[in-house]
């Protein structure tokens, strides 16, 4: 996975208004997102981006709507993955107070770290004109990089910054070989297999072969020196991976504007955790730390932090990574 490359960036306001947030906020940051890139990137205002003749170099489907290739060696794809995702302040139902700091973060992947100033502009937009139900206001404080220590630098500070400053590549380190880990979700997990979200039903294989499909997509429309990997042995491989599972049903709505409806979200919380000849997979488990797994990532679905098994004076402890 060297060749592909991914920050997380963290963006925080202050409030001008009370703002209220739902039980999961990234439906409605990924909404107001969206409309505001749109509206700062559009050159010809037309309704529907694939008639657009601009469409396959608008900044905006760059980011937010990454058109598929005209043509690809082994398929067609209707769609790929996006080269970003949001993750929302924790779950659950809050008020945000006048003059508080509302946090959140996003990771942008290969040409989406280009865009990253007009991606702060478009957040800063949309915070101007006022987001939720009750079109809550705020100005930009800072933009930090968070490291793989989740340190943050400073990387925009619009009272004392006219622009981005460059910075370093920030990516993971890739984990010390361990027969043992255990992944924590923070944001729920959907993965499907025949048409049915996973649980406790869902195998080891389940879960790797999710974590190599997501990856590998990535790395193939976002990375360079992209080789196909062997799927059919990593696939007999991960079934020899031992796994257990704590989960805990997780179900969402959002009202899509787009579709004019109620859509829900299945999906579960909790851990799960894998043991075996892991070598193959952990530089897959370590980066999926920054671009999660499953559905509904740009929602910044499928987040999750892995603890891993060390030793100390002889004696096993959990270590966060």
């Amino acid at each position: 996975m060297t060749g592909l490359s991914f920050h997380r960036y963290q963006f925080n306001f202050t409030l001008d208004t009370p703002l209220h947030l739902d039980f999961y906020a990234g439906s409605l940051l990924r909404g107001v997102f969206g409309h505001a890139l749109r509206k700062v990137s559009c050159m010809t205002k037309l309704k529907v981006c694939p008639e657009c003749p601009l469409y396959r170099t608008c900044p905006y489907t760059t980011v937010f709507e990454m058109p598929p290739p005209l043509n690809h060696h082994l398929q067609a794809f209707s769609q790929i993955p996006n080269p970003y995702l949001l993750e929302p302040p924790p779950l659950g139902k809050k008020t945000y107070p006048a003059g508080d700091t509302l946090s959140f973060s996003m990771v942008l992947i290969g040409p989406a770290l280009a865009q990253l100033p007009l991606i702060i502009f478009a957040w800063q937009q949309a915070f101007a004109l006022g987001v939720g139900k009750y079109q809550s206001t705020a100005r930009l404080k800072t933009v930090a990089l968070v490291d793989a220590h989740n340190r943050q630098h400073i990387i925009y500070d619009p009272q004392t910054q006219p622009s981005v400053q460059a910075h370093a590549p920030a990516q993971p380190q890739e984990l010390a070989q361990q027969a043992s880990v255990t992944l924590t979700f923070q944001t729920p997990l959907h993965i499907q297999k025949q048409g049915k979200v996973l649980a406790d039903n869902m195998s080891a294989k389940d879960f790797l072969m999710a974590l190599i499909r997501r990856h590998y997509l990535l790395h193939e429309f976002y990375g360079h020196d992209y080789q196909a990997p062997p799927f059919s042995a990593l696939a007999a491989h991960a079934q020899t991976i031992h796994s257990q599972t704590q989960f805990q049903w997780c179900r969402w709505q959002r009202y899509s504007n787009r579709q004019q409806q109620k859509m829900r979200f299945d999906g579960v919380l909790g851990q799960i955790s894998l043991s075996g000849d892991l070598q193959p997979f952990l530089p897959m488990l370590q980066a999926g730390q920054w671009l999660h797994i499953g559905n509904k990532t740009t929602f910044g679905m499928g987040r999750y932090q892995i603890h891993q098994q060390i030793c100390q004076n002889g004696q096993p402890a959990d270590n966060l990574v």
